[in-house]
């Protein structure tokens, strides 16, 4: 699945559209704590080294890119912007923890 659209949708929550017609809202917070970059996952053993509270409640997205034709990187307003969230990761954090519209 490929992601159509990518924007804010209010003040804590993202808008997720995909190709199959699926819409997703999800919070930036739990976007940024499913960061996938080696920052915030152990690479050895895939434990998430982040902690939920890490997470400042007013973390927005700074940017997103889509790089490539399988993934799409934040840059987030703590400063943190090194991972890329592969299509079927994005997904399934939309599936798992967002809000299906």
């Amino acid at each position: 699945m490929t992601p159509t659209q990518i924007h804010p949708h209010g003040e804590r929550e993202i808008l997720i559209a995909w190709d199959c017609g699926e819409r997703f809202t999800l919070p930036y917070t739990e976007l940024r704590y499913q960061c996938p970059c080696a920052a915030c996952v152990d690479e050895a053993t895939g434990h998430r080294t982040i902690r939920r509270e890490a997470v400042r409640s007013d973390v927005r997205p700074k940017d997103v890119r889509v790089v490539g034709r399988y993934a799409v990187q934040f840059t987030w307003s703590d400063g943190h912007g090194t991972g890329m969230y592969p299509f079927d990761l994005l997904h399934a954090v939309c599936v798992s923890s967002g809000h299906k519209l």
